[in-house]
């Protein structure tokens, strides 16, 4: 695996930082970066790093797949991962490598990133918690389904174009609360999907250079362009993000029970006798 390479200057420009301070931690939005080639994100590093990666770090199907579609329901593409990152440029799949900060060289340059975030994420969010790092490789006019993910997120652009078509957290029109419960008590990421959705989206476009920040639970599919694409997803908790897991799940435990809670509100302080209720029931096992 290819040594760290040390970022001799700020990947994040003073305009950028004052971007993100805007829309954090509620607010989808484009900003940018200035990250250089980096020898740790050729397309050779990363296969080999798809490689050296658990079964389970590592996702990858034909990317001709619709934007909603069940976990059962996606296909295989025939290849090993490493095979599908080598011809990514022709075979039209769709990978991802997930949590890279267990491989040191990746950790170190994630952290590098998110050193420079703390200014504006701590004041307002608090400690920096649980970082972990991903990296998508697309084929042209690939598509990653419809989804939402628990962790303060900014996707780089390295290579390629696509669009993040992303939708409000929160908002029950797009991602029911019976989807949050279901999610954050181990259900999967993927959404249901109608085409009726299409016309509420906040379209980002992405080429080289670009980024976007995406709120916790935001619903989202990508659209890659018309060539292969990297992108790096540097991700991070929040003792808000888990306050808001712990109320979607403590919800499904109350709709078990025959109740039909009400969605938790965005800013989970408010939620707080529910998620500390939550953490008491589960120390004593009383849920699983």
């Amino acid at each position: 695996m290819t040594a760290h390479q040390s970022i001799t200057s700020p990947v994040f420009s003073a305009e950028t930082l004052e971007r993100m301070a805007a829309l954090y931690p509620l607010q989808a939005g484009l900003l940018h970066h200035r990250l250089p080639d980096h020898p740790l994100l050729s397309l050779e590093a990363l296969a080999q790093l798809g490689e050296s990666l658990p079964a389970n770090e590592v996702e990858y199907n034909p990317g001709n797949v619709p934007i909603g579609i069940v976990p059962e329901d996606i296909p295989s593409n025939g290849l090993s991962i490493g095979e599908t990152i080598r011809t990514i440029d022709s075979n039209g799949s769709w990978a991802v490598l997930k949590n890279i900060e267990n491989v040191p060289a990746y950790r170190a340059l994630l952290m590098d990133l998110l050193g420079e975030l703390k200014s504006v994420v701590e004041p307002r969010t608090g400690a920096m918690l649980t970082p972990q790092g991903f990296i998508f490789i697309s084929s042209p006019g690939s598509i990653t389904p419809f989804h939402f993910d628990p962790e303060h997120n900014i996707l780089l652009q390295l290579r390629g174009t696509k669009v993040m078509n992303v939708w409000p957290s929160g908002d029950e029109r797009f991602a029911h609360r019976r989807e949050h419960e279901r999610y954050h008590t181990g259900g999967h990421r993927n959404l249901p999907w109608q085409n009726a959705y299409q016309g509420d989206a906040q379209q980002v476009p992405l080429g080289p250079g670009d980024a976007v920040l995406m709120p916790v639970m935001a619903p989202h599919f990508v659209a890659n362009g018309d060539a292969p694409s990297i992108s790096l997803s540097i991700t991070w908790r929040s003792e808000w993000s888990y306050r808001e897991s712990e109320a979607h799940a403590a919800n499904a435990t109350l709709r078990r029970m025959g109740l039909d809670p009400a969605m938790p509100p965005r800013w989970p302080s408010y939620a707080w006798a529910k998620t500390v209720g939550w953490r008491i029931a589960r120390r004593l096992r009383l849920v699983s």
